[in-house]
């Protein structure tokens, strides 16, 4: 089990692959919404762009590789095909077990990159969502990750200092982003 430490006050989880283990579904939805376009995307491209918010991806892909994918109709036709697969999301069981534990012990927060709509249904897949007294998303903030602002929104939500805040990470640029807000962070990609 996760220690939490007794100063920590509030407790932030990004979702994806962090609560969820959506990453591989997330992949395949992105091979297949890219390669209508012919655009192909190395998972290992995929892995570092991590937490980045969709429709921020298919713009960096179009300057990196002189693409013209419409952003916003690609990131939504992408989004439409993951959401096919959240029936097969499984969580990720050390992160689940910490949720459970102190729910209603300490104020909790997901701060995520993706969209509300997708989040919300991932966690209703994993009946989480009652969990959580703030979801904050993509649409809340206007810097994504790497930028702490995601973060530093859920802290202001749950009403707590960012400092006496643990995030939960499974990104290098969530990572960054929950430090740069002064929080505490566990890498679950340690936790295995």
């Amino acid at each position: 089990m996760i220690e939490i430490p007794p100063k920590i006050r509030g407790l932030v989880f990004d979702c994806d692959g962090t609560i969820a283990d959506t990453m591989p579904a997330h992949y395949r939805a992105w091979v297949q919404a890219l390669g209508e376009h012919g655009v192909e995307f190395p998972e290992a491209l995929f892995y570092e762009m991590g937490g980045i918010p969709t429709p921020k991806i298919v713009e960096i892909l179009n300057e990196r590789h002189g693409h013209n994918m419409p952003v916003m109709e690609t990131a939504l036709y992408k989004e439409t095909l993951f959401e096919r697969f959240i029936p097969e999301v499984m969580p990720i069981e050390p992160v689940v077990e910490v949720i459970k534990e102190y729910h209603g012990e300490l104020p909790m927060a997901v701060a995520t990159g993706g969209f509300r709509h997708v989040c919300h249904r991932t966690l209703d897949a994993l009946h989480l969502r009652d969990k959580f007294e703030a979801i904050v998303c993509a649409e809340d903030v206007r810097h994504g990750k790497p930028a702490p602002d995601i973060f530093l929104e859920a802290a202001r939500r749950l009403g707590v200092d960012p400092t006496l805040c643990m995030a939960f990470e499974d990104a290098n640029l969530g990572v960054q982003a929950a430090t740069a807000a002064g929080m505490m962070v566990i890498d679950v990609r340690k936790l295995a």
